[in-house]
């Protein structure tokens, strides 16, 4: 931030949000002075969100350079403020609706990814993705829509590409990371939903040694080696080609749909994409992309409910079933950057923020964003080692003290820190209940924080008697 005071008043910033992140700015701190400091900051033009998650990304891309697998799961996700007040810096925000004004957040996560498929009997059991170790967030940065200028077509494509464009922003990303490590033992995998099946992000993935697994959302042109005859199109030509395997995918609850078990089958096919006509260079004219891809599918859904298919485009060698099974359990851990934006936004409150400039929403969310990934990391730990040590919980000392305490239980592995917490936050702990959501987890957390503040100034008081 260019001064050790600004640096100093961040982490107080940071801190006090961790603790109660779903509180308002004036609610956060105690003292007049602190408030006013903190607006004053936000406002600093230092306070930029590359400068304030400067440390953070640091510590990221340093475990990114360790050996290991990792993916980097991305996502867009609109923040939005109604009012009839405009905020200086925002733009326009989904339809357009009068008064309603935000920014596009495009965020990357970065996880560690160790599983294979291999390590399955996927004919004995549904299969599920394996837990994960969140590391943070490798990239995140900000666009502001701008309204169409008066007297201009909303179909006049020659002049929109003039604009930049909601499909640049992946690329962006990949150039913001840079070319992955070289070393054989370390690999970059970007995990994407439909929005990335851009012929220019997954032409930068190849170029920076980025591996993909992107789930398709055009019915591309294949061609040959050299792109320019035409061999059929993607969706038709996995048709055609008979399953390779079949397994049992444990899904998530989403959208007012239950969660449930489907059974699916896979094939595969190494495959051309044509590339696209672009200002100067007709169809065709641009290399190909090569890369495989994958029909995940249902045949028999359950009554009332959509009939599951996925088509996977990734650049990892897939020659068998048990290659394709990761792929997919690769994509099906894509939700996780769902859920951060969830949390940004219902956990930490962030579309409460009143701050009257983008500039000042910037910088809020940014630290917001880091403290965000307190709960989602805890969750995963609870997946990946449930019967660890209370000590890898996270937890200082006097919070796991607290909690034993608040819920009469004698705690002493993550998964019952877990189930503790979530306690807190009105999970029931029934068997059949599972363990508790992130939104349980936070409504504890919260409910703990403020526990461990009043058993603090319990403390003081009784030294100052």
């Amino acid at each position: 931030m260019g001064d050790s005071r600004r640096d100093q008043r961040v982490v107080t910033i940071a801190a006090a949000m961790a603790a109660t992140p779903d509180k308002t700015l004036p609610q956060l701190f105690a003292h007049t002075y602190d408030l006013k400091a903190a607006y004053n900051l936000f406002q600093h033009p230092e306070a930029t969100p590359d400068n304030l998650q400067a440390y953070h990304r640091e510590a990221v891309f340093e475990q990114l350079q360790q050996p290991g697998g990792y993916l980097l799961l991305e996502d867009t996700s609109e923040l939005s403020w109604a009012g009839n007040q405009p905020r200086s810096g925002l733009g326009p925000i989904g339809s357009g609706a009068s008064g309603l004004q935000g920014f596009h957040l495009h965020s990357t996560l970065a996880v560690r990814w160790s599983m294979k498929a291999s390590k399955f009997d996927h004919q004995a059991l549904p299969v599920k993705r394996s837990a994960v170790e969140v590391i943070g967030l490798a990239d995140q940065h900000y666009h502001i829509g701008q309204p169409r200028p008066a007297g201009e077509k909303a179909k006049d494509s020659k002049v929109r590409q003039q604009r930049q464009r909601e499909s640049q922003w992946w690329e962006e990303t990949t150039q913001r990371l840079a070319e992955a490590p070289e070393a054989n033992h370390i690999e970059w995998l970007r995990v994407a939903d439909r929005g990335a099946d851009i012929y220019e992000f997954l032409r930068s993935c190849q170029e920076y040694g980025h591996g993909f697994v992107v789930r398709a959302a055009q019915d591309r042109l294949l061609s040959d080696e050299q792109g320019r005859d035409k061999c059929g199109r993607l969706m038709a030509s996995l048709q055609q080609e008979a399953s390779v395997g079949e397994f049992d995918l444990e899904l998530r609850s989403r959208g007012g749909r239950a969660a449930r078990v489907a059974h699916l089958k896979i094939s595969l096919q190494a495959v051309y994409l044509r590339a696209p006509q672009r200002p100067g260079k007709s169809a065709g004219q641009l290399p190909p992309v090569r890369c495989y891809a994958l029909r995940v599918w249902e045949e028999e859904p359950p009554s009332n409910d959509e009939k599951l298919e996925w088509i996977l485009l990734t650049n990892l060698a897939v020659t068998n079933f048990c290659e394709a099974l990761e792929v997919v359990l690769i994509y099906a851990t894509r939700w996780l950057i769902e859920e951060f934006h969830k949390a940004l936004k219902s956990g930490t409150k962030a579309e409460d923020l009143q701050l009257e400039s983008a500039e000042g929403l910037f910088a809020a969310i940014v630290i917001k964003s880091v403290v965000a990934l307190r709960l989602l990391e805890l969750r995963e730990r609870v997946r990946q080692e449930p019967g660890a040590a209370v000590s890898e919980s996270g937890l200082s000392e006097i919070e796991v003290e607290v909690l034993q305490a608040a819920t009469g239980r004698k705690i002493k592995t993550v998964k019952e820190v877990a189930l503790a917490i979530g306690r807190l936050g009105g999970h029931l702990n029934r068997k059949a209940d599972g363990m508790p959501g992130w939104q349980s987890l936070w409504r504890g957390m919260a409910k703990l924080t403020t526990l461990v503040e009043g058993v603090r100034l319990a403390m003081k008081l009784k030294k100052i008697e």
